[in-house]
């Protein structure tokens, strides 16, 4: 399983070989009328959400779900075959590269104007907003680093916990790629192995760790520290916003496409609409924690305003090099 995850992740013809070759045989099974949504988000925070979606428009929805480069490489591998018909995402990058593969078709104006230009492609529309922050317990760290670049200071030796196999960790190395250039990223990856940084499977295990004291700092997206703090009350971490222009303060988007296989483009249209409207973008908001992208829907108000994270500036769009990162990735022996 994970020669599959992690070749899937890749995108390239090479990984489709391999999915094949490794398919389950309990690959789940669609009704013909049903709306199929792919969703690379999961379950337990989407699944409210979908269910709501069922309610509200009278649709049979009918949910995979999976790792978003997992099940974006699924549907590169089932080709026009695949019964998707949406294409929910955790990050921009799988749906870029779903978009570059010609695999979506173009979204209603009506639709992508609903959201600002830089958080949407031509083809696919963020749904919520999430800030990449520095998780750090402030019973061992007085002042966090002012930057990513800094993490490699021997300080830091073995108090830096990351996560390589996450897709949100994934997306924001592939950001640094483009923002500082391969090399600069490169020498970041391997400074940061060299310094002992621990590797966790998932965010969550991250703040967990930090909140433990096995760590110091974690590279997370926010809103897991929100829904943490929801859900327990006061915890021991904080989170530290990094400046503008940091690789580190990349603010990206969860999103959806529409295959442009899809026979059920009508149904497919009106559950993006629905995604668009107050009743989900408010779910971001309350449930999730995360920014919702629609004018008029309010965070929730213990967020910083989404207007003053200030993260790169960078197109979306260029998330979707999906392949170059995870190969950087191996190179320097962190998947």
């Amino acid at each position: 399983m994970f020669l599959r995850k992690l070749v899937a992740a890749a995108l390239v013809p090479l990984a489709l070989l391999a999915v094949a070759a490794c398919g389950s045989e309990d690959e789940p099974s669609f009704s013909d009328d049903a709306l199929v949504i792919y969703s690379g988000r999961n379950q337990n925070l989407v699944g409210p959400l979908l269910d709501k979606l069922k309610a509200a428009t009278r649709l049979d929805v009918q949910v995979r779900y999976g790792d978003s480069a997992e099940l974006a490489a699924q549907i590169l591998e089932e080709g026009d075959r695949t019964r998707a018909d949406l294409f929910f995402s955790q990050d921009a990058g799988a749906l870029g590269a779903l978009s570059k593969h010609g695999m979506l078709t173009p979204l209603p104006q009506n639709l992508l104007e609903r959201v600002p230009d830089k958080y949407r492609g031509k083809d696919w529309v963020g749904l919520s907003g999430r800030s990449r922050v520095i998780v750090y317990d402030p019973r061992t760290v007085a002042a966090p680093p002012k930057s990513v670049l800094e993490l490699t200071d021997p300080k830091w030796r073995g108090k830096v916990g990351w996560a390589p196999t996450n897709a949100s960790f994934q997306a924001f190395v592939t950001a640094m790629r483009v923002l500082k250039g391969e090399d600069a990223t490169r020498q970041w990856l391997q400074a940061m192995k060299d310094n002992g940084t621990q590797t966790y499977p998932n965010n969550i295990a991250i703040l967990n760790a930090v909140d433990d004291g096995k760590l110091q700092l974690g590279l997370i997206n926010h809103y897991y520290w929100y829904e943490k703090v929801a859900e327990k009350g006061q915890i021991p971490s904080r989170l530290a916003y990094l400046p503008a222009g940091d690789p580190g303060a990349l603010v990206n988007v969860a999103g959806i496409g529409q295959l442009k296989t899809t026979k059920h483009a009508q149904a497919a249209q009106r559950a993006i609409d629905y995604l668009l409207g107050p009743e989900a973008q408010q779910y971001f908001a309350q449930q999730t924690k995360e920014y919702p992208l629609v004018a008029g829907v309010e965070p929730d108000p213990g967020l910083p305003k989404l207007d003053t994270l200030n993260g790169p500036a960078i197109d979306l769009a260029k998330l979707d090099s999906l392949e170059e990162t995870l190969k950087m990735l191996q190179d320097v022996g962190l998947v």
